[in-house]
């Protein structure tokens, strides 16, 4: 089995935890042969502070085209965190995976968090073992996504898998779509769809209005998206802890980032 390594933030990890992330590349539509920049941002309403490459943080960087997977290469404690060749047209799609990072959080502020991200069962949970005036110690780590477009729009050529542990799929090509069409999205936790789970849509031109549903039996959401701009879709899933890893429960954040398209083509 492999190890697990976990990483005991400080002084940063309020920028870390009970934040958004995701990732932004430079481009969400590269031209043949082009060097895209992909930028790690952690934040709220899709404002956000940079996050460099930090290779102790990284589980997986990769970029799946319909040729293959590839590494996403990078320079330690640069931003963007790594760059990547646009060179098989078709769709991109780029994921990060975090390794756990441990925190701490005041009693009042968790409570506030649960409630933000639909995790009523872990406060149910508290609230049996009389913990819901306590402090509480979480794993969290970080399941992003990215797609991107080469070459022209074709339904075939959709979202991939990468085998995160929590995991957003859109299930058709959000580059395809036309006004008035919902996007479906599946949410898998080890592979497998997650019922029950807060998913939540924002977009970059009004951030603070938010679409928001509950995964049905099949881990699925269906999301009616106005073109224009970048999207950002988002899932929090918690667990308890596994024993001996001093803390009581786990979370695993996914995102997935993408561009909608006006109808005379532009992203913007």
């Amino acid at each position: 089995m492999k190890p697990i390594f976990i990483l005991l933030i400080a002084i940063t990890q309020s920028s870390l935890h009970a934040h958004d992330m995701w990732i932004e590349p430079t481009t969400f539509s590269p031209e043949p042969g082009q060097i895209v920049g992909v930028k790690l941002r952690v934040g709220q309403d899709l404002l956000g502070d940079p996050l460099p490459r930090n290779s102790t943080l990284v589980n997986q960087f990769v970029v799946e085209d319909p040729e293959g997977r590839k590494p996403v290469v990078g320079r330690e404690g640069a931003d963007p965190a790594g760059f990547l060749r646009a060179a098989v047209p078709g769709l991109l799609v780029v994921g990060y995976s975090s390794n756990p990072s441990a925190t701490e959080l005041a009693a009042e502020k968790f409570n506030q968090y649960l409630r933000e991200e639909g995790l009523e069962a872990v406060a149910a949970a508290r609230a049996r073992r009389n913990q819901t005036n306590a402090s509480a110690h979480e794993l969290f780590s970080r399941c992003a996504k990215s797609l991107l477009l080469l070459g022209p729009a074709k339904e075939p050529q959709g979202d991939r898998p990468l085998g995160f542990t929590l995991e957003l799929v859109a299930e058709r090509n959000p580059y395809t779509l036309r006004a008035g069409q919902d996007l479906p999205v599946r949410l898998t936790y080890e592979k497998q769809p997650l019922a029950g789970a807060l998913v939540v849509a924002m977009n970059r031109q009004n951030p603070s209005e938010k679409f928001s549903a509950r995964t049905d039996s099949d881990g699925r959401v269906r999301l009616r998206l106005r073109p224009g701009g970048m999207w950002l879709v988002k899932a929090v899933h918690m667990i308890p802890a596994a024993p001996g890893s001093n803390a009581e429960w786990a979370s695993y954040w996914a995102s997935l980032t993408f561009e909608m398209r006006n109808p005379d083509g532009g992203g913007k």
